[in-house]
């Protein structure tokens, strides 16, 4: 990416007609002033992904290209890493809440995201849907009822992942398994019956298997606390766009803190269960056994892609707890607290009843 190209994404855009700045509004490609209403559409600086090349970027000096030096705020509280735009005015951590010391924010380099997700939903309509799920829950203490009347508890969040692509070819030798039936009497007297066991008869199979392997997803992301549930980490990556920072308007971005390395060597074990699958299919059959597998990649890119979530933390005890809305299919997750009280008083409640019914009964 060239340079001039860089700046030009990093500048902030202020409204032509107030001058205030610009934040995106989710579910378009639009900059939205807050202030005015005016709009301003997002134009792409390039129209395609970009995919790089793997090999260069595990090496030191391939690392070094594609990438720019971002501001970083870390929580001394839970250990979160996080890079808040200037336009973002509450300073708190988005996992536990707790104040950020701006003081104590230091540079760092991070290759540069080559696409994004963008927030399909609006704070607005993320914090409702966190609202309504609070109100279904059984024993949920009070305070984390009023914790839902402010949408500001809502933060919007962008997580980092890596893909990877790749050519996968492998060779192969197993077994194909196909099934077959037998007649066989089991039980006596009465109870004596004919059924149909079933048995396999194996023939030797080997052969080899080609095809691209596209879009491999894995978290480039990994605290001590907020791990994103499995139950919502599911995106619609037809939906990426090329990375434009004008996208991170107003929300919150965390750094990677998975290694471009480490993320893919988890990619591997990945491709290793596609081509484990693609065997299988191959063999065919009705069920398949396989003995060796020498599976190779070439042709390995990359890409580093942000993905919307909106966290909402809150604390219980001198517990953390923090639910999870996917910012772009709107499905929620999270861990809940449960009140005590509540409980006791339930259980009382229905003790006494049980208590009335034996009473008139008696």
């Amino acid at each position: 990416m060239k340079e001039d190209t860089l700046q030009k994404s990093e500048l902030k855009k202020s409204c032509v007609n107030c001058g205030a700045e610009l934040l995106y509004a989710p579910g378009t490609s639009d900059l939205n002033c807050n202030y005015c209403g005016h709009t301003e559409e997002i134009i792409p600086f390039r129209n395609e992904f970009e995919e790089l090349e793997l090999k260069a970027y595990l090496s030191e000096m391939g690392g070094q290209s594609h990438s720019e030096e971002i501001t970083m705020l870390h929580c001394k509280n839970c250990g979160a890493n996080q890079h808040v735009e200037e336009n973002y005015k509450s300073l708190h951590c988005v996992y536990c809440s707790m104040p950020l010391i701006v003081e104590d924010a230091y540079k760092e380099d991070w290759i540069i995201p080559g696409a994004v997700l963008p927030f399909q939903i609006d704070q607005v309509k993320a914090h409702v849907v966190f609202k309504n799920w609070v109100k279904k829950l059984w024993f949920a203490p009070n305070k984390l009822k009023k914790a839902t009347l402010d949408p500001k508890n809502t933060k919007g969040l962008y997580m980092p992942y890596w893909t990877f692509d790749a050519q996968l070819d492998a060779t192969y030798t197993g077994q194909r398994g196909e099934y077959y039936y037998v007649s066989k009497t089991v039980g006596s007297g009465k109870n004596r019956r004919t059924v149909q066991e079933r048995r396999t008869r194996w023939y030797p199979a080997a052969g080899s298997i080609s095809g691209f392997v596209d879009d491999i997803l894995e978290k480039a992301s990994k605290q001590r606390s907020g791990i994103i549930p499995k139950k919502i980490s599911r995106w619609n990556l037809k939906l990426l766009k090329p990375f434009d920072s004008s996208f991170l308007a107003g929300f919150i971005t965390e750094k990677y803190t998975i290694t471009l390395k480490d993320g893919h060597i988890e990619a591997e074990k990945e491709a290793n269960v596609i081509a484990d699958r693609w065997v299988k299919r191959d063999i065919g059959g009705d069920t398949q056994r396989i003995s060796s597998l020498d599976m190779r990649l070439t042709e390995e890119t990359f890409k580093h892609i942000l993905l919307p979530v909106y966290v909402s933390a809150y604390k219980f005890k001198e517990k953390s707890y923090n639910f999870f809305v996917n910012g772009e299919s709107g499905k929620l997750s999270g861990k809940r607290p449960y009140s005590f009280w509540k409980i006791f008083f339930f259980v009382l409640f229905i003790i006494a009843i049980i208590g009335l019914i034996i009473f008139f009964v008696n």
